[in-house]
């Protein structure tokens, strides 16, 4: 049984009162809440279309790359924040089902830049339209236009905070 943020929210102020705060306890229950459930949907849709979230992720990362949708191992491994033998993994994998292939630099043998076939194309649009559709159509019967930009500048402002540091 999913305990409500409420619920959650009382039992921290009742039972560790020493960390409560009245604004910012509750809204950091909320927004991990709304992580979880934006993270769990996402995830069922990665599944239905054959990904793990990583290799999702990779894809992703490739197809909004400029064309022709190639970076280095070195690039990919920045943009996920990936360590470098479970990247290789990942290649590994996504090469074998056919969705990348490697290519050799032209200035550097030792660089082998990955790119997406064209096999991926329409599973990584189909899985993306899918995603991005669920997720657009949830948020808009909630929240207007405005309130989805304001809570955007404010939850850029938060990771901006952070930017660099880690966070």
């Amino acid at each position: 049984m999913d305990v409500s943020v409420s619920e959650l929210i009382k039992l921290h102020q009742e039972n560790w009162s020493a960390t409560f705060d009245p604004v910012h306890t509750p809204f950091f229950y909320t927004l991990h809440r709304v992580h979880g459930k934006l993270l769990g949907r996402a995830m069922q849709v990665m599944e239905r279309h054959g990904f793990t979230p990583s290799e999702f992720d990779v894809l992703a990362s490739l197809r909004r790359s400029p064309p022709p949708h190639e970076m280095t191992p070195s690039q990919l491994q920045q943009a996920l924040l990936i360590t470098s033998g479970g990247l290789t993994k990942i290649l590994q994998q996504l090469e074998g089902r056919g969705l990348i292939a490697r290519s050799i630099a032209s200035g550097d043998r030792r660089v082998k830049p990955v790119h997406l076939t064209g096999a991926a194309f329409p599973v990584v649009e189909a899985a993306m339209r899918e995603m991005v559709g669920q997720e657009c159509h949830r948020v808009a019967t909630l929240l207007s236009a405005e309130e989805i930009r304001r809570m955007t500048e404010l939850l850029a402002k938060m990771l901006a905070d952070g930017e660099g540091q880690g966070v």
